[in-house]
């Protein structure tokens, strides 16, 4: 009988410190807020190459953009990468490579106003191959990775500075 009452004390509990959260204007950040809902009309530009390119498709996915309605905003970014050899074989070849992705953006209101900017930074790891072919796909698998953390992370960033 104690248990069943102990089930029940810790119900009771559970729903009065979810309508205490409830109460108090908590809104979750993956929630549909104001700003969540702006996001969806946010123009992405881009530098003009491959990781420029797939940078742009990852934060159009991420914003989940809607092409039917007119932007309210411009996304514009300046992407720069690096990348550093890790660990050594024995002919002296890197086994591994860090890929450093930095992103810096602007988002500007197109009804004019002051531009909000960010900056990002990610890094990703990849193997090194001795065949060419599988060389580029690793390194451009690493691209994509990072251009899609890095999507992941300004999608957060422009969250926190629309809310405000």
């Amino acid at each position: 009988m104690s248990l069943s009452r102990s089930h029940a004390l810790t119900l009771v509990a559970l729903m009065g410190l979810s309508l205490g959260v409830a109460a108090c204007g908590f809104t979750p950040l993956y929630g549909q807020t104001a700003a969540g809902s702006g996001l969806t009309r946010i123009a992405v530009t881009t530098q003009d190459d491959r990781l420029g390119y797939r940078l742009r498709e990852q934060l159009e996915d991420a914003l989940a953009v809607d092409r039917a309605q007119p932007p309210l905003w411009r996304l514009s970014t300046r992407v720069e990468q690096s990348r550093r050899p890790l660990g050594r074989r024995i002919d002296d070849t890197a086994s591994r490579y860090e890929l450093t992705v930095k992103a810096d953006w602007t988002l500007t209101p197109l009804s004019g106003g002051t531009a909000l900017t960010g900056t990002e930074t990610v890094t990703t790891t990849y193997a090194a191959a001795d065949q060419p072919y599988a060389a580029i796909a690793a390194q451009q698998d690493g691209e994509d990775r990072a251009a899609a953390e890095l999507a992941r992370v300004i999608r957060l960033d422009l969250l926190q500075v629309l809310a405000e």
